[in-house]
């Protein structure tokens, strides 16, 4: 059973930065695509960013694309989520989602598991 954890939200103001940790388990044997999400109140979820485990380049949303990476470290087992040049419109709960199964790599329902979410506030 795959699992995620997700560390490091908080509250930055416009300008700041952030790193955002998922810690994923039950991989055995096998690579996966690991995806970033973010939920506003009010709003739909939204892809952010993926990254292969088994080693690629991140897909980006439009909307971060320069000002967020996602990298992979294999040794600890856990894809970040760095966040630069934060806006107010990026305050959200985090969330990050593996073991998936197809479909379109920010579609929620692509994905099987999810973590519990970190929240991340940027203020004015």
């Amino acid at each position: 059973q795959v699992q995620l954890v997700e560390s490091g939200g908080g509250s930055v103001q416009a300008g700041g930065s952030l790193r955002l940790s998922c810690a994923y388990s039950g991989y055995t044997y096998r690579q996966d695509y690991v995806g970033w999400f973010r939920q506003a109140p009010g709003k739909e979820r939204e892809g952010v960013a993926r990254i292969y485990t088994g080693g690629s380049s991140g897909i980006y949303a439009d909307s971060v694309n320069g000002r967020f990476t996602i990298s992979l470290d294999n040794a600890k087992n856990t894809v970040y989520l760095q966040l630069t040049s934060l806006k107010p419109e990026d305050t959200a709960m985090y969330y990050c989602a593996g073991d998936f199964g197809g479909g379109g790599w920010n579609n929620p329902a692509s994905y099987r598991s999810w973590g519990q979410g970190t929240q991340v506030t940027v203020s004015s």
